[in-house]
């Protein structure tokens, strides 16, 4: 097979104040160089407010092993200094059976997998799970035949690739795995160049896209770069299909890597909320509470002054200062003590969670439940010490007794 060294080397000359430029290293081959899948990558997040620079080293048709035996890959890796090296196989070798890989490809991607580690301290190993071919496999199918159909091919692909990151502590980039979504949900999209291998620039496009999201933790919807003969229709869509690919499963594509990982879950008894950090791969955190307060706790307890949604940010930090923020809103709703009788005119009631208790009632009355939509959700008659269940409500609502002069209001957990 004839082979083309190809070395691509691009700084952005646009740099987004303040913006930290992110340093990458593709190592791969045809997949990467074609249509130019680095720069188009730098364009997408310039258009989004984000900084790269970028070198590639790709050869077509490499294979692992013969990556690992170029002396320009070696060197480029071992310049150090990257935040991110992506490593790629030829297209189809991961897809081979799980003992040739264990003996063809697997050796040869720890090598430089263990290279990026001992050269850059803070770089992230980033595996670029590339696509099965449209129709599968058809030259090795005889050998192999779980790889003649696109399925087929693809399951083994995305085996093999997050192989690589679980056993050698790093992340993937599941290009792969949104090449498959969009195949399904647009059809006439068409990713595949008339090979039925190499990516059209829709697929080229659609792999920056995810390599975006990948690499800052950000939607590519809303971007401004689009590759010229692709309409806005199309770009809109393979963004959204990108993004949710990423990020709608983050911690699957970078579970047993480095970067840092923020989530916290969240219990709450009036206006008191207590935090759990779900996070990984950090050493410290920051909560920003949303009503101007913060802490640096691990797992903080905080208590709010008044009701009201709140916009909770936990943002996690590792060991060489990569950080990732997760925000989400926080409702605060002062609850009546289940025990105590409610009072506005009179003691008419005592709630006990979902259960109304009538009482001080001289006669049955009639009695509505009412939602603050206004809407009548129950109505009946009250007798003293007859019961209510609502347990199928939750929320603020509204119980009106017919001789009182306005409604009582109760909150349902």
């Amino acid at each position: 097979m004839k082979k083309y060294l190809a070395l691509f080397i691009a700084i952005t000359s646009i740099f987004v104040a303040n913006a930290k430029t992110t340093k990458i290293l593709f190592v791969g081959n045809s997949y990467t160089y074609v249509n130019d899948l680095p720069k188009t990558i730098q364009d997408l997040a310039i258009s989004k407010g984000d900084s790269i620079s970028y070198t590639t080293q790709a050869t077509g048709g490499a294979t692992a092993q013969i990556l690992w035996n170029t002396p320009a890959v070696v060197s480029a890796i071992s310049q150090g200094g990257w935040d991110f090296v992506v490593l790629q196989c030829q297209s189809q070798e991961p897809a081979f059976p799980p003992s040739q890989v264990a003996t063809d490809t697997y050796p040869f991607m720890k090598k430089l997998d263990s290279l990026v580690q001992a050269k850059n301290s803070c770089a992230e190993t980033l595996f670029f799970m590339t696509w099965g071919r449209k129709n599968g496999d058809a030259a090795n199918a005889a050998f192999y035949p779980i790889i003649g159909t696109y399925d087929g091919m693809q399951s083994r692909l995305r085996e093999s690739y997050l192989m690589f990151a679980q056993d050698f502590t790093a992340s993937v980039a599941p290009v792969g795995v949104a090449w498959k979504n969009v195949r399904a949900q647009y059809p006439t999209i068409e990713l595949y160049n008339p090979d039925e291998s190499h990516p059209s620039i829709y697929g080229t496009y659609l792999a920056a896209c995810v390599f975006y999201s990948s690499i800052f933790h950000k939607v590519a919807t809303g971007a401004s770069f689009i590759s010229t003969g692709i309409s806005t229709t199309d770009a809109t869509s393979l963004q959204t299909i990108a993004s949710n690919t990423v990020l709608d499963s983050l911690d699957n594509w970078q579970q047993y890597g480095n970067l840092p990982f923020a989530n916290y879950a969240k219990t709450s008894t009036d206006k008191t909320v207590v935090f759990n950090n779900l996070s990984k791969h950090f050493t410290s955190s920051f909560w920003d509470f949303g009503d101007g307060l913060t802490s640096n706790s691990m797992n903080p307890t905080h208590t709010y002054l008044s009701d009201g949604n709140y916009s909770v940010c936990l943002t996690v930090t590792n060991t060489c200062g990569k950080q990732e923020k997760f925000c989400n809103t926080v409702p605060v709703v002062s609850t009546p003590n289940a025990l105590n009788e409610i009072k506005l005119e009179s003691t008419y009631f005592i709630q006990n969670r979902n259960t109304i208790v009538f009482k001080n009632l001289n006669a049955a009355t009639d009695f509505r439940v009412i939602s603050m939509n206004g809407e009548v959700v129950k109505k009946g008659i009250a007798k003293n010490e007859s019961s209510l269940s609502l347990d199928n409500l939750h929320g603020i609502y509204l119980i009106h007794l017919m001789y009182l002069s306005k409604p009582i209001k109760i909150l349902l957990p």
